[in-house]
């Protein structure tokens, strides 16, 4: 007779999953009080599928078989359901066994394991998900194995174990097939999951982006408010699907609102739908999720404000709505959310709270903020660029900018990522996802709330201690284009959109401004880039000159890119003539379209004819030729959604440029009455230039007000094509074969079963030696000199010539305050420093002196590695003292790093040329130093409870290196975010 449960209820095994259609479903612990529920999902499983089950027709279950199946102890019999409104869907359950396949307990490490998934659920991948879950609870169990029997006619089950990954025996015995799974986790069993991963939460996206339906509800019966607006935007944007407007307050005979059908609930609707807009009070939407959960709809966008950007209490309030929507298989995007768009000819959605929407182009934007989102859509519109698809996340409860990482790393129809991130609340998995979506198509970031310290209201994620540089240099690594502002968002998403990467940093610069060209020669440099010396075209170049020097550029091998100047030209009575932008605009594209794909970046001083020529493209939509995208809109345009600009003006050519020199036109030029414009194959024809043509590649030149700019975007691309090439040569984590990581895991049991502190505890230095040493890494020995005849013994046991160190903390390497004395040839010498050392800094008893024997000349250095609960495991790198406590020049990569990791690492800080031969200086043992590197990540990727280790000074000589100090922080390992099976973050 089994008794009720002998250990607690895991509620760490509770997981919140996205199936392989998108939906979500719930996975728990079955309990003593779902006998009535696993009798009900029993009862709808197909005689077939019970057949496969039970190896015979098992019709209905028994008392004792209900009995059994939902009393557990948690640990050598466990089962996991999943649930969707709250009913089971399928189940799993596993039995531990001996060697003779009997009931057994641990030391046993075999189980035995069954599945049953609901017919109507089957091909959702709801088994596969299971097994990942049942495999993570057996492991922490101390199960290493599972075994199974299968029909062989059951084909399904056979194959969620084949394309497990897992390491597997197969064999046929009494008329069934005998299955064992190696539960370790391989690198197939990871990449099958993250592909698993990858391509449910993808279609989970997919499914709020391209609806068949929509419902907004909270529809006002009179104009305006917000659902009424988002209804008004749906039918104005075209939306291609069926649409409803709900409220429950519409008369009984109301039957539409604008044209649209007005219902009082989902459920009145009669027909399915996919996707609802939420716009009512919040105490009202568990209502309206409730009404869409039981009627089947997909998605929710909750637009309602007053959640956890409210306060505590609003906090619950949102967990609560995650939890209900959730639990309907339903994501949110929300809330406090502006909304989301899709350009798609297929869809055409704008489901938001934007007038307008952006004409379709190769630009997907997800951000945090909604006023951050209006912006970067004015700001790309009035630009001339298009976007695939627009999210305003709000306070991001459940959809989050990882969820369409996912999505746009194979959307065919986006070529950029543009992000704005508040937070990021599962770092480990954004870096993993943007490192593998940044190998494909450039992903660009700008972060606010950085220096804070604080989540921004409205986002419960952990909050990092490192700084924001450490941040954007963890984000570089994964190949993500950090940037700072909006501004730079924008523009370095033009550039990246419309324009081939280069192949190096070589600029070329031309133009008919010898002021502009030298600024952007300046910022150039500034930028790292290497430009060659500007090409003056003269104040009297006509579009014909810009043309051929542009051509000229791109088809020779100097230059990796081109930067364009352009100041406007002014007649003789000093006005410019209005046709002059849309002239250079077709010579230039003109230029670009017949030569070898290079990229092509425009500054330009008040040249309102390139926005002309902007509008004019973007509003024909045609591909004839590549369109100039310019940061000024035109003087005057209507809006339409095919993506004219509106009428702005934007009077700051950018920081550091002076007042544009007049360009006296050619004498010979006839000069246009004021206000007449001229086509641009008229004024074409006028300069020599030929009329635009038919381009090889659909793309458009970005122009910028002000050379920093357009230099700052170039260099952004510079450094990320750069990147791209180097992680098609993805790097190794080195095996050693004197690396004992089984004594160093018994080392730190015993460290940390000694201390219960669950802060944790430095080891002593001995302790910490020891530890170091099982992974290859030896320190040099100290040996303490509490008196100057302990020094003098000590220095006799090391041998000459030795240093004299103070261990206190705040003299601790600061050789600067007199803490260190170095060198010390012979006994006399060193009580001469003992007495100096003394008298000045104060008594033995409280600077704790050492002696230590003396490494060969070098560099100093540092090294570091630690765990910070938002990013994980991070390494570190700098020269010891000023140049990394002062300056910050600190290099960090992720752990575990690769070898390319630890090459780039000493190659990255601005003083790394000290490591290679400075000033006719030797070079030091860079090879040595990489080596120490990759074993201090492999200490703390295999043993996460270290969470500090800190390396200094290490003293790099022409060869080999010395370990001056070492410490060691051990603690409870922190919970991994990346590892395990798949879940939904819950905050």
């Amino acid at each position: 007779m089994q008794t009720e449960p002998d250990h607690a209820y895991p509620d760490h095994w509770e997981a919140d999953v996205v199936l392989r259609d998108g939906g979500t479903a719930r996975i728990r612990p079955i309990t003593t009080e779902d006998a009535e529920r696993l009798v009900s999902f029993y009862e709808q499983v197909s005689d077939e599928s019970k057949y496969y089950r039970f190896f015979a027709p098992y019709p209905r279950l028994s008392a004792k078989d209900v009995h059994r199946f939902t009393h557990h102890d948690y640990v050598d019999r466990v089962g996991l359901a999943v649930t969707v409104g709250g009913e089971f869907i399928a189940t799993v359950r596993y039995d531990r066994i001996n060697a003779q396949g009997r009931p057994a307990s641990a030391p046993a490490d075999e189980a035995e394991v069954a599945f049953l998934v609901q017919d109507a659920h089957q091909g959702r991948g709801v088994a596969s998900t299971l097994l990942e879950h049942i495999a993570a609870v057996a492991r922490e169990r101390g199960i290493r194995r599972f075994a199974a029997e299968v029909l062989p006619a059951n084909n399904k089950m056979i194959k969620v174990f084949r394309d497990a990954g897992y390491t597997q025996k197969r064999s046929f015995e009494d008329g069934s097939v005998h299955l064992t799974l190696d539960l370790e986790p391989t690198a197939e069993s990871l990449a099958v999951q993250r592909g698993r991963e990858q391509r449910a939460e993808a279609r989970s996206v997919q499914r709020l982006l391209a609806p068949g339906s929509v419902a907004v509800i909270g529809t006002g019966r009179a104009p305006g408010g917000v659902g009424r607006t988002v209804l008004r935007n749906l039918l104005d944007g075209g939306y291609t699907g069926r649409t409803y407007a709900v409220n429950r307050a519409f008369p009984e005979g109301q039957r539409e609102v604008d044209g649209v059908p007005a219902f009082r609930s989902v459920g009145e609707i009669g027909e399915p739908v996919d996707l609802a807009v939420v716009a009512v009070p919040a105490e009202r939407v568990p209502e309206a999720v409730a009404d869409c959960g039981e009627h089947g709809v997909q998605g929710l966008v909750v637009l309602t404000a007053g959640y956890a950007e409210s306060g505590a209490a609003g906090r619950e309030r949102q967990r609560e709505l995650v939890r209900q929507a959730r639990s309907y298989g339903m994501r949110i995007i929300g809330p406090n959310s502006f909304g989301i768009i899709s350009t798609s000819d297929a869809v055409r959605l704008n489901a938001s709270l934007a007038p307008q929407s952006p004409a379709p182009g190769r630009i997907g934007l997800f951000t945090q903020s909604g006023a951050i989102g209006i912006a970067l859509l004015s700001g790309l519109h009035r630009r001339g660029a298009g976007l695939s698809s627009f999210i305003s996340s709000g306070n991001r409860a459940d959809v989050s900018g990882n969820d369409f990482l996912q999505y746009w790393y194979e959307d065919p129809d986006t070529d950029v990522v543009l992000l704005y991130l508040e937070s990021i609340g599962n770092p480990r998995k954004f870096t993993r996802l943007a490192r593998r979506t940044a190998a494909v198509k450039p992903v660009v970031v700008v972060k606010g709330a950085r220096h804070s310290g604080s989540e921004p209201p409205g986002h419960a994620v952990p909050v990092t201690r490192i700084p924001d540089a450490t941040v954007g240099a963890l984000l570089r690594q994964a190949g993500v284009i950090r940037v700072d502002t909006v501004t730079e968002l924008v523009d370095a998403g033009l550039l990246l959109a419309g324009q081939p990467l280069p192949a190096g940093p070589r600029v070329a610069i031309l133009g008919n401004s010898e002021s502009l060209g030298l600024l952007t020669y300046d910022a150039c440099l500034a930028e790292g880039l290497r430009p060659l010396p500007p090409r003056d075209l003269t104040t009297t170049a006509t579009p014909a000159d810009f043309r051929a020097a542009l051509a000229e550029a791109l088809t020779g091998d100097a230059c990796d890119a081109v930067v364009v100047t352009a100041i406007p030209w002014v007649g003789e009575n000093g006005v410019t003539e209005s046709g002059d932008g849309e002239v250079l605009a077709a010579a230039l594209r003109d230029a670009a379209a017949t030569s070898p794909a290079k990229p092509v970046a425009v500054v330009h001083v008040e040249m309102g004819g390139l926005a002309e020529a902007l509008a004019a493209a973007t509003s024909t939509r045609t591909n004839t030729a590549p369109a100039v995208a310019t940061s000024t809109p035109p003087a005057a345009a209507t809006s339409t959604r095919t993506g004219t600009a509106p009428a702005t003006d934007d009077p700051d050519p950018g920081a550091g440029h002076k007042a544009p020199e007049a360009a006296a036109r050619p004498a010979t030029t006839p000069r246009r009455p004021p206000g007449q414009s001229a086509s641009p194959v008229s004024a074409a024809a006028r300069y020599g230039a030929p009329a635009p043509t038919t381009a090889p590649h659909d793309y458009r030149i970005p122009a910028y007000p002000a050379a920093e700019r357009a230099v700052r975007a170039l260099s952004e691309a510079v450094k990320y094509a750069q990147w791209r090439r180097g992680a098609a040569e993805l790097g190794k984590v080195p095996q050693y074969e004197d690396i004992d990581e089984p004594g160093a895991a018994a080392q730190i049991d015993a460290l940390l079963g000694e201390h219960a502190d669950p802060r944790g505890i430095t080891l002593a230095p001995a302790a910490a030696h020891e530890l170091l040493s099982r992974y290859g890494i030896s320190v040099r020995p100290t040996l303490p000199a509490p008196g100057p005849d302990d020094a003098a013994r000590a220095a006799a046991r090391l041998g000459y010539p030795v240093a004299l160190k103070t261990t206190a903390p705040h003299l601790r390497h600061r050789a600067d305050l007199g803490g260190v004395r170095l060198d010390l040839a012979d006994e006399v010498q060193l009580r001469q420093a003992y007495h100096e050392l003394t008298e000045v800094l104060g008594k033995p008893e409280e600077l704790q002196p050492v002696v230590q024997a003396m490494a060969p000349r070098g560099v100093d250095t540092v090294v570091r590695a630690a765990i910070d609960p938002a990013v994980g495991a991070v390494l570190s790198f700098g020269l010891a003292g000023a140049p990394s406590e002062l300056l910050g020049d600190t290099a960090h990569r992720l752990v575990p790093a690769t070898d390319r990791d630890a090459a780039e690492l000493i190659r990255t800080i601005r003083t790394a040329p000290l490591l290679f031969g400075w000033r006719g200086s030797a070079p030091v043992d860079t090879p040595a130093l990489e080596e120490l590197l990759l074993r201090v990540s492999r200490l703390v990727d295999d043993h996460p409870e270290v969470v500090a280790v800190s390396l200094e000074p290490v003293v790099v000589a022409q060869r080999g290196l010395s370990v001056l100090g070492a410490s060691v922080r051990l603690a409870p390992p922190p919970a991994r975010t990346d590892l395990g099976p798949r879940r939904l973050p819950s905050y």
